[in-house]
């Protein structure tokens, strides 16, 4: 009867709050001298981190920082931001990690906008933070992590990150949150427009994360991950969690240049990367003479604006498996994955690398991620061309963002997050996004999708990287307006774009304009559109 099955409570014994900070106790225990993180000269075992990341929360706590306080940190993809996704949680804390190509001013804002009660900054950012603290009063401690291999810069606190840890407790009580909602991380998203929201993680969405992307990626025990995704962007898609609970061997890099990429691979036996389109883009553009060739099969999970198949087919000929997948801040980073089928093993390469481009199904910890029409909230029908928004529901939508409650209810409003972004769903149930909703140009009545005609531009021989946005025109409201980076030595004019363009698409999805230049992107990869968007309205207005 329904009475016998809810007489039971919840005790110690059968519920614990779910934390990823378990996996790192488990896998030092089982895996003690299997090394856990490399790093230019420096080599650490599972034990080893274990024991820093002891010291380092007992010397955070030794501090004043504990439950509820934030702790900002600005650094570089090194040992130390690794282990201080263990170290700031474990006192209570939430770890906020901050963009390193931010600007003074907005690092500022951060700053104050978080409540932060410690800063933790690799000195090669000490100029920003400083500039950040002088903004805000200059009020708050800073600890400095001086990596012999980076590129130096001033100390600006009173203690070293490595004091902290030498004078640390070993013996700091291993102990996760007692509410699996608790805070864990404050991510700011990229601020494209108007000031960055703050991002709220919680433990239990980080846990369910790392568990299911080994499901979806398919990860082997002990992978050898190269750690190209910064782990200031959704904590570095989560994966310092996951690894860790894989047992993986981390590889960590400052640079993130193809011929060092193709190097980490060659000497460490790299199995798995991540990493936006630009970084395949980046992998595919490598001269042959810096390339070295793959031991096996490296598997790249790639998320960002959507991969040009014609990016996908290259990096695929170089030997790498790719996995797009896609999501956001606000979803911990990936809930969805182009999950391969085998109807597909017989298609074309270009078939089969335009599949692949797709933004596919949730992955297995979301509860729900759909296409639905913006008015009605009704599922779009599965024909592939009906566009709507996709929306996600899950265990991985964020909190909320932080001191911004009507911007939270807006964002998780009618039981789902609405994500901005437009997309068809196809009849085998796959997603495939068209444009974020603001992106879509709408041309004399016609709706471009920017995404497709930037897929067309990608598939031109001298076409390093293309976005395509919005121009205003007088005649037909507005037009696509393409900038494009080429490769070095191409003599490709406007004209024979525009025309290889028309060989490829309807007359009236083709750029009107385009224009040379380096795209402007975010450390994360994404290019900034919005400053595009305000260069095509400042040609139109040149023109007019």
């Amino acid at each position: 009867m329904k009475e016998n099955y809810e007489a039971f409570s919840k005790q110690t014994a059968n519920h614990v709050p779910l934390s990823p900070l378990s996996f790192l106790e488990r896998t030092a225990a089982i895996f003690p001298d299997r090394t856990a993180v490399i790093y230019e000269d420096r080599k650490y075992t599972w034990s080893e981190v274990l024991d820093r990341v002891k010291r380092l929360a007992s010397g955070l706590k030794a501090r004043g920082i504990g439950l509820g306080d934030t702790v900002s940190v600005m650094a570089a993809n090194t040992p130390e931001l690794f282990e201080l996704h263990y170290a700031v949680p474990l006192t209570g804390a939430v770890l906020n990690t901050i963009n390193t190509r931010l600007e003074p001013e907005t690092v500022a804002y951060i700053l104050d906008h978080s409540d932060a009660r410690l800063v933790i900054a690799d000195t090669a950012f000490s100029g920003v933070v400083s500039k950040a603290l002088e903004l805000n009063g200059n009020t708050l401690p800073v600890i400095n992590i001086k990596d012999a291999d980076g590129p130096g810069g001033d100390l600006i606190g009173a203690q070293t990150y490595e004091a902290v840890i030498e004078n640390g407790d070993p013996d700091f009580c291993w102990q996760g949150p007692d509410d699996e909602w608790q805070a864990l991380a404050l991510n700011y998203t990229s601020g494209t427009s108007g000031r960055p929201k703050g991002v709220v993680y919680h433990h239990r969405g980080a846990y369910l994360m790392a568990m299911g992307t080994p499901i979806a990626w398919e990860l082997p025990r002990h992978p050898v991950y190269l750690y190209t995704v910064p782990m200031f962007h959704c904590n570095g898609w989560c994966h310092a969690w996951t690894m860790t609970l894989m047992a993986a061997t981390i590889v960590c890099t400052r640079q993130v240049t193809g011929n060092n990429v193709f190097k980490l691979i060659s000497d460490h036996g790299v199995t798995h990367l991540g990493g936006a389109p630009i970084v395949l883009s980046m992998l595919v553009n490598t001269p042959d003479e810096d390339r070295t060739p793959l031991n096996g099969k490296v598997k790249i999970m790639t998320a960002g604006a959507p991969p040009p198949a014609a990016i996908l087919a290259a990096t695929k000929a170089l030997g790498f498996e790719v996995m797009q997948v896609y999501g956001l801040t606000e979803t911990y980073g990936h809930v969805s994955q182009c999950l391969w089928r085998e109807e597909w093993n017989d298609l074309t390469s270009a078939e089969q690398a335009e599949l692949q481009s797709w933004q596919g199904v949730g992955f297995p910890m979301t509860e729900d991620f759909d296409v639905v029409n913006r008015e009605s909230g009704s599922p779009v029908p599965w024909d592939g061309s009906t566009q709507g928004e996709i929306v996600i529901r899950g265990n991985t939508v964020m909190k909320g963002y932080y001191k911004s409650p009507r911007s939270t209810q807006e964002a998780l409003s009618e039981g789902y997050f609405k994500s901005g972004d437009a997309a068809v769903r196809h009849p085998n149930g796959y997603v495939q996004i068209k444009d974020r909703l603001k992106d879509v140009i709408i041309s004399g009545g016609e709706n471009i999708s920017s995404v497709e005609v930037e897929g067309v531009l990608h598939q031109h021989p001298d076409v390093v990287m293309a976005a395509v946005v919005a121009k205003p025109d007088d005649k037909w409201g507005e037009v696509p307006c393409a900038f494009v980076e080429l490769k070095e030595g191409s003599s490709a004019t406007e004209e024979s774009l525009i025309a290889f363009c028309r060989e490829h698409m309807a007359g009236f999805k083709r750029p009107k304009k385009i224009v040379f230049t380096e795209l402007p992107k975010t450390a994360t990869g994404k290019i900034q559109k919005y400053v595009l968007r305000q260069e095509a309205r400042t040609i139109a207005n040149e023109t007019s």
